[in-house]
């Protein structure tokens, strides 16, 4: 096949050196991956993602498949071995992985329909079917190679400090971003449950299926505090993050049975980290502010 690109891909891979040796390097390693595994790969799915190449495959025996291949990165460092965790009960089916110089190789079942779930039902009822799903991940055995959810948020709040110091924002107020930095270094620390988290789950990386209603795509997994696992979820409805974020803190809580103060004191952190790339999320973090 000619060699197709996802545009939204490029524009990500591009700007740096880095990435473009990546791009490059693309076709030889969809060549070596469809041989090694007896694929014939279609061209990619658009728009696609920013750090993945992810197109539909069929094998040797007919099955309908997805190759993913993704340019390394720090936070879905162990997206196989997540997948491999959850066994497809309530995610997607992993039937292979490889890694390769600067990539990580998934071969994927196939989700059909695949329609987004961000696509087919209001908020209020992705509400309900995001913290059902995360229910059941939740219940995976924790062994394996997964580093703790406090890695990441040490990672995200040095990363915080750096661009607050360049930025030199006045809008966040120092007193809530003293109070931000210090919930998220411990919260992590000071759950009394670890469990296997998706970290990344919203309606966007929820596809419709035939072999069950919806299944998690895309997770990067960690290990760590139950009530993280909403936060991307919420994240991703502004309009009532906004208008009251208490009240959605409280009801995905409610319906994922978790500590409510809790995920109430995460969305809190977890705004005003945000807030210098989403000014929105400022005026979320003073009304969660504790």
């Amino acid at each position: 096949m000619d060699f197709a690109v996802p545009a939204l891909l490029r524009t990500c891979q591009e700007p740096s050196e880095g990435g473009r040796a990546w791009l490059d390097a693309l076709p030889g390693m969809i060549g070596e991956l469809a041989e090694r595994w007896s694929l014939q790969v279609g061209e990619p799915f658009q728009p696609g993602g920013q750090t993945a190449w992810v197109a539909p495959a069929r094998d040797s025996a007919g099955r309908d498949l997805v190759l993913k291949v993704g340019r390394a990165h720090e936070e879905a460092e162990h997206e196989a071995e997540g997948l491999r965790a959850w066994q497809g009960l309530g995610a997607v089916g992993l039937q292979a992985s490889a890694r390769l110089p600067g990539s990580t190789a998934l071969l994927l079942d196939r989700c059909r329909p695949g329609t987004p779930l961000g696509e087919s039902l209001p908020e209020p009822e992705q509400d309900m079917v995001v913290t059902r799903l995360l229910a059941r991940l939740h219940e995976a055995p924790i062994d394996g190679p997964f580093r703790p959810l406090s890695a990441m948020c040490d990672m995200w709040i040095a990363g915080f400090v750096r661009r607050l110091a360049v930025a030199r924002q006045e809008r966040l107020d120092p007193g809530l971003v003293r109070a931000a930095v210090e919930l998220f270094a411990g919260l992590p620390r000071g759950a009394d449950r670890q469990v296997l988290l998706c970290t990344d789950l919203h309606a966007g990386n929820v596809l419709s299926s035939e072999r069950e209603p919806w299944l998690v795509i895309d997770p990067k997994p960690y290990l760590g505090d139950p009530c993280y696992d909403v936060l991307q979820h919420a994240l991703n409805c502004p309009g009532r993050l906004v208008a009251d974020p208490v009240g959605l803190a409280a009801r995905l809580a409610a319906l994922a049975d978790l500590d409510a103060d809790r995920v109430r004191l995460w969305l809190f952190a977890r705004c005003t980290i945000e807030s210098l790339e989403r000014p929105d999320l400022a005026t979320a973090a003073r009304t969660l502010a504790p």
